[in-house]
């Protein structure tokens, strides 16, 4: 497959008189983190989108490695590349920023994020900081940091913190994960510490005096029809937030791209046009 198979359909779906389908990019996971694989990966993916403007599709939605920023900045690459695009590249993400902020308890002050200079962390961290909630964000890299807390407002900034090991959430009970953490890792968190997650594979539910987020995801409308199958190990009709997000933009008929860094502003827009549309966040804890 790796040598001849090109893009293919894998199932397909309709909702409001539009036709969705998933589309299978011909790669293994493991190969997206191969340098040598990057450049034909993002063959395969722009040779898709070229032929979804050819015929006629609204909105084009990457989705699981396909928009990965160090792969292609979000799908930015396709967008300055091909200027004239009729097709919206969209990378759903904005939508999955939206669902793992509302699973946070509104009287939360404090949160530990690692990851937190990726794309979800960075809208995260300066999403919560406007909320004044203290957001203990894990990197090694002052000049991130220090990126990320320029952009936000001045009277905000001090709710960012630069923390460089885990020992600092030792008295924090949310977690926001976006970079895998190990058992050892996972033990400096306190009983009863919730483990929100966007990090992909899901870390391992170690702790059983803790309780532990599953990906962010939503459930389709009831009026959705001719699903066959399921997506990944989610249950029928439930799919990964950032598919949901370019169900969004497909039915708001929104005109413009969503790729590279996550607009903060539109958060709350992306969320409350989803639920509009009658789409509901799956709320599923394990412990």
């Amino acid at each position: 497959m790796w040598v001849w198979s090109k893009v293919f359909l894998l199932s397909f779906y309709s909702l409001k008189g539009r036709l969705h389908q998933t589309w299978v990019v011909p790669r293994c996971g493991f190969q997206y983190f191969l340098p040598f694989a990057t450049e034909g990966i993002n063959k395969q993916i722009e040779e898709a989108i070229l032929r979804a403007d050819k015929i006629g599709v609204k909105v084009i939605s990457l989705a699981a490695l396909n928009k990965n920023e160090s792969l292609n900045g979000g799908g930015k690459l396709f967008v300055d590349k091909h200027p004239n695009l009729r097709v919206r590249v969209v990378h759903g993400n904005t939508l999955t920023a939206a669902v793992i902020l509302n699973e946070i308890p509104q009287d939360v002050e404090e949160v530990f994020l690692t990851g937190a200079t990726s794309k979800l962390g960075r809208a995260i961290a300066l999403y919560l900081c406007q909320k004044k909630v203290r957001v203990l964000m894990l990197t090694i890299s002052t000049e991130r940091f220090q990126r990320i807390q320029k952009e936000a407002p001045p009277e905000y900034q001090s709710y960012l913190v630069q923390v460089t090991k885990y020992q600092a959430a030792k008295n924090c009970k949310t977690w926001i994960v976006g970079k895998w953490i190990t058992p050892r890792e996972q033990s400096w968190a306190p009983r009863g510490t919730h483990f929100h997650q966007f990090v992909v594979p899901p870390i391992l539910p170690f702790r059983r005096d803790c309780t532990y987020g599953d990906l962010a995801a939503m459930r389709l409308p009831e009026d959705v029809e001719g699903l066959g199958s399921c997506e990944y190990t989610m249950e029928r009709g439930v799919v990964h937030a950032c598919h949901a997000g370019g169900v969004v933009h497909n039915l708001e008929g929104w005109t413009h791209h969503e790729v590279g860094a996550i607009d903060v502003e539109r958060i709350d827009l992306v969320w409350n046009a989803a639920l509009k549309h009658g789409l509901r966040p799956v709320s599923s804890t394990s412990k």
